[in-house]
């Protein structure tokens, strides 16, 4: 009955042929990226909402590969950029060219002057490099020398990171992390599905799957799609949920006294930020209108995860993010 009422309260303009062309999108990226449909689902809320993703996963687990079949359905340039010990902050930002020609320097856009960019390994780079990404996020321009140059209006950034090998990585600071819109941890996929994956696997080197579909979805479109996320309707009560959940991670102790001690800093207000913009994005993925306290608890963990800094006692005793962010969800009352 409450959600029938806000529907009537509520209209949004919304283009009528955007819709099916972003189902499409959901379908084909779900079709070429086997199991990981949870993935595609936060792939495409960074898109709607000009976030970006840190994603982390063993190696094989078709995190480059979302990210490319992406960039197959969207009107826009990819990069991929190899993040390795070598690396300079140039090689990502773009450096002045002397020329001689004319006795001048030109500046040459370096790859993350691209709409989609996939930052492959990101903590095998050193901070410098990492810094210059991180602020090009944050800023949405790039500076070099005296001249500030924009980056694209259309601009996501998919960072990668292996768990297993840490050696000789350089694990991104917390307030770093903070950039990030969700962390997404991606798993192993089921028997039923590795048999699909391999079948998919021979007919593409076979060349009997079709490799890239017509541009199903513009710049323009995902940039109005974002004006139509904003509008979707947020109660009183569900914005002092995602409030309270942030304030719980700063305060545990307020919600159950064993918590005390095991978290040594909590969310950012960026936290409650990202909490509002995914749980916008993922009640319109849906068709709806409004955004329910289920929409922030499905976006919850992987909003807060990379957000919340574990105390010394809290990594002592074996307990992670995830169960922590699982444990305040079930704290805190919804109104």
């Amino acid at each position: 009955m409450m959600r029938e009422a806000v529907e009537n309260a509520i209209e949004i303009d919304r283009q009528p042929h955007f819709a099916p062309r972003l189902g499409e999108v959901r379908e084909w990226l779900e079709a070429r990226v086997l199991g990981q449909a949870h993935l595609v689902n936060r792939l495409l809320i960074a898109l709607l909402t000009g976030g970006h993703l840190i994603v982390e996963g063993a190696p094989g687990l078709a995190k480059t590969r979302a990210i490319r079949e992406l960039a197959k359905a969207v009107d826009a340039s990819f990069h991929r950029v190899q993040f390795t010990p070598d690396l300079l902050p140039g090689d990502i930002t773009g450096t002045e060219i002397y020329r001689p020609q004319s006795a001048s320097f030109h500046f040459q856009e370096g790859p993350i002057f691209h709409n989609i960019l996939l930052a492959d390994e990101v903590n095998r780079a050193p901070a410098k490099v990492q810094s210059a990404l991180l602020e090009a996020m944050a800023e949405h321009q790039v500076t070099i020398g005296r001249t500030s140059y924009p980056l694209p209006p259309l601009f996501l950034v998919m960072a990668t990171q292996n768990p297993i090998e840490q050696e000789g990585t350089y694990p991104l600071p917390e307030a770093q992390l903070d950039r990030f819109l969700m962390h997404v941890s991606v798993g192993y996929p089921d028997a039923s599905v590795e048999a699909e994956i391999m079948e998919l696997v021979r007919t593409e080197g076979a060349g009997s799957h079709e490799s890239a579909p017509a541009f199903l979805l513009t710049p323009d479109e995902i940039l109005a799609a974002r004006r139509e996320i904003s509008q979707v309707h947020m109660a009183p009560s569900v914005r002092d949920y995602i409030v309270a959940l942030v304030m719980a991670s700063r305060r545990p102790r307020d919600y159950d006294e064993s918590l005390d001690g095991l978290i040594e800093y909590g969310a950012s207000p960026r936290g409650s930020i990202a909490l509002d913009q995914c749980s916008r994005a993922l009640a319109w993925l849906s068709g709806a209108d409004f955004v329910t306290p289920d929409d922030v608890r499905q976006v919850a963990p992987d909003v807060l995860r990379h957000r919340i800094v574990l105390s010394y006692e809290a990594e002592a005793m074996g307990t992670d993010a995830d169960a922590l962010v699982t444990r305040l969800l079930d704290l805190v009352p919804v109104n």
